[in-house]
């Protein structure tokens, strides 16, 4: 293969054995994950070892997607860092070949595992889904006494509704419970207490043996006898010390009907997802047309009434929503209809206001259904494209960082994932809600990481360092107006010891220009907004203060006195031009300007700069008249 070359041989063999071991590491934690959730439904049951492996099987097939954006970051990290590492990364830029031509086997390989990833989600995942959630329904439904939990009702057994107040979950044993059951229909509905008890399934599996200890039992007489009959014994109670009652259950394992199954948005492909989406704007059309008709014929109905000559047409341009000369109609009306028309458009806007409430309950449910196919639309694209993201992340990162094995790479993998996932499940849940749009909110996390992933393309590619701490420090101290403070240390070899007499002439003449320069500039009043901005040039008596100063601190650095040093360590670092302009480009100057809040706050900082410059030059004469009676002595 012409186009295939040793170097992408290489990078690919390297990628390719850790993604293999880094997705099947990937899928094992997130079925683990999935186990850990519905672990009830697995033990004490009893099921085959067919049914469980089946279990493991669609649960695996459902979580390959959401493994291999990780297995991709993770593989990326670990594989660049190695290369980084053993400065393999460094000999191929040293012979010319520059990142991206290093990246691109890779990430052509990523590119094809997207489109795999979206096949798969497309085809295998909602029929994998489909029959997972089949498994589910059908092992719940299995051993139900093992599943009645603590302190809520329990409505998994059909026709009963169980409530225990606590449990023995050795022995298996019930107590304080609290039974609704309306096994015989809702009129004849009966409630038990029950001081203890104990639900088990009989040999067959086909029933649960109920048996109950020390309890009442309270039941609706509705259907049996006349109305005389129910007036003088309005229920039955009963008190026992001890019940037993079979409960029709199969509680042998067997799929459940899949009915409804199939109408989750989950298990279906696009095409499916597509349909149901028309399906389901096509009954909210026929229920928007139902409504317009309804209040159409309704107002037609109450403009008659008036006698107006022309209510008929009126309500027709209302039915076809054109504009309705409500004036017109007004001034024909004496002052007993307005205040009737007036009293009883108040109350049918009343009714009108509860009619739309109760409507709109009853749409929200097939509105929460339409989101739900969307976010399963948008789903399928966006893990696909999670794949690229995380590659354009985890590789150049890694050729960042340079540290390869299970360490760092892991620990940088998990927080970027663990990032993501906490943006895709926040923008998921609140586009199902009706929150948030349905596209926003499931290509939020994609929006997030994509220009991350841009811009570390960009540093790697260029060499440019992005964890170096001193470079953001300086950044954000040039930004903010701070400046490091100077230490000189006493060298341990000097060639050239100074000349403390011209030295010290020097100081004294540079104190004098300094006092000068301050008296000439009026660095204490605040800068004009208009001139700081749009008329702002250098300052060229400063900078050669600025120089001038560094000259002389090189100067006393080579002294072997510790006063001296010590003195011109007090020497502040001079910016000769943070006072005039708060950048060099005169454009960003003006665009800052117009962009008044921004500007305010870099007029605050070059005012600040003024007053900390007229400082200096009150610092500097002081420090420099203590060097120069210093340096006297010394001479």
């Amino acid at each position: 293969m012409k186009w295939l070359k040793k170097v992408d041989i290489f990078v690919l063999k390297a990628y390719l054995l850790l993604f293999a071991g880094t997705f099947f590491i990937c899928l094992f934690i997130f079925i683990m994950q999935f186990m850990w959730l519905r672990m009830s439904y697995l033990v004490g049951k009893g099921l085959p070892i067919d049914v469980i492996a089946q279990f493991f099987w669609y649960a695996s097939l459902t979580l390959v997607p959401m493994a291999l954006p990780l297995a991709v970051l993770l593989a990326s990290l670990v594989t660049f860092g190695n290369l980084g590492e053993r400065f393999e990364l460094l000999a191929l830029k040293a012979a010319g070949v520059p990142l991206v031509r290093i990246l691109r086997p890779v990430a052509c390989f990523v590119a094809v595992l997207a489109v795999a990833s979206f096949y798969f989600q497309n085809v295998t995942s909602p029929d994998a889904t489909r029959r997972l959630s089949m498994l589910i329904l059908s092992m719940k439904q299995k051993s139900p006494e093992l599943e009645i939990p603590e302190g809520v009702f329990y409505s998994e057994i059909p026709g009963y509704n169980l409530f225990v107040e606590r449990k023995d979950k050795e022995t298996g044993a019930l107590y304080g419970l609290m039974i609704y059951s309306n096994s015989e229909g809702s009129e004849d509905a009966a409630i038990v207490l029950a001081d203890s008890g104990r639900l088990q399934s009989t040999a067959d599996k086909t029933h649960l043996r109920l048996t109950l200890h020390h309890g009442e039992r309270f039941q609706n007489m509705a259907r049996q006898g006349g109305a005389a009959e129910r007036a003088a014994v309005p229920y039955l109670r009963e008190t026992f010390v001890k019940e037993t009652a079979l409960i029709p259950f199969d509680a042998n394992f067997s799929l459940s009907d899949h009915a409804a199954i199939s109408a989750n948005a989950a298990t279906k492909n696009l095409n499916e997802i597509n349909a149901g989406i028309d399906s389901i704007r096509a009954r909210q059309d026929s229920t928007g047309r139902a409504v317009y008709a309804a209040n159409a014929s309704r107002f037609l109905a109450r403009a008659l009434p008036y006698g107006h000559a022309d209510s008929a047409a009126l309500a027709t341009r209302a039915a076809s929503a054109e504009a309705v000369p409500f004036d017109t109609i007004g001034a024909n009306l004496n002052a007993t209809q307005r205040q009737n028309a007036v009293r009883t458009a108040l109350y049918r806007t009343r009714e009108g206001r509860g009619e739309y409430e109760f409507r709109a309950y009853q749409t929200e449910p097939m509105e929460r259904v339409l989101r739900l196919h969307w976010v399963e639309w948008n789903k399928k694209f966006t893990l696909s494209a999670a794949c690229l993201i995380f590659f354009f992340i985890g590789a150049p990162l890694g050729a960042i960082i340079r540290k390869g094995g299970l360490g760092v790479p892991v620990v940088v993998s998990v927080g970027i994932f663990i990032f993501y996932y906490i943006i895709n499940v926040s923008g998921e849940k609140l586009a199902k809600s009706g929150d948030l749009n349905v596209f926003f909110g499931l290509w939020l996390s994609s929006m997030v990481l994509l220009p991350i992933g841009i811009f570390l393309t960009l540093k790697a590619n260029k060499d440019s360092v992005v964890f170096n701490i001193e470079g953001y420090r300086a950044f954000f101290q040039h930004v903010f107006g701070l400046r490091p403070s100077r230490h000189l240390a006493r060298k341990e070899v000097i060639i050239d010891d100074p000349d403390y007499p011209r030295l010290a002439a020097d100081l004294a003449a540079y104190a004098a220009d300094c006092r000068a320069y301050a008296a000439r500039r009026s660095l204490a009043k605040p800068p004009s907004y208009v001139a700081l901005f749009f008329r702002s040039g250098d300052d060229a008596e400063a900078q050669q203060l600025a120089d001038r100063l560094e000259a002389l601190v090189e100067q006393l650095a080579n002294s072997r006195d510790s006063i001296v040093l010590g003195a011109a360590s007090e020497l502040p670092i001079l910016v000769p031009d943070a006072h005039t302009r708060p950048f060099a480009s005169a454009r960003l100057n003006k665009a800052t300007g117009v962009l008044f809040p921004l500007g305010l706050f870099f007029y605050f900082r070059v005012w600040r700069m003024r007053l900390r410059l007229r400082r200096d030059m009150q610092v500097i004469p002081r420090q420099c008249d203590v060097l120069t009676r210093r340096m006297a002595k010394l001479a």
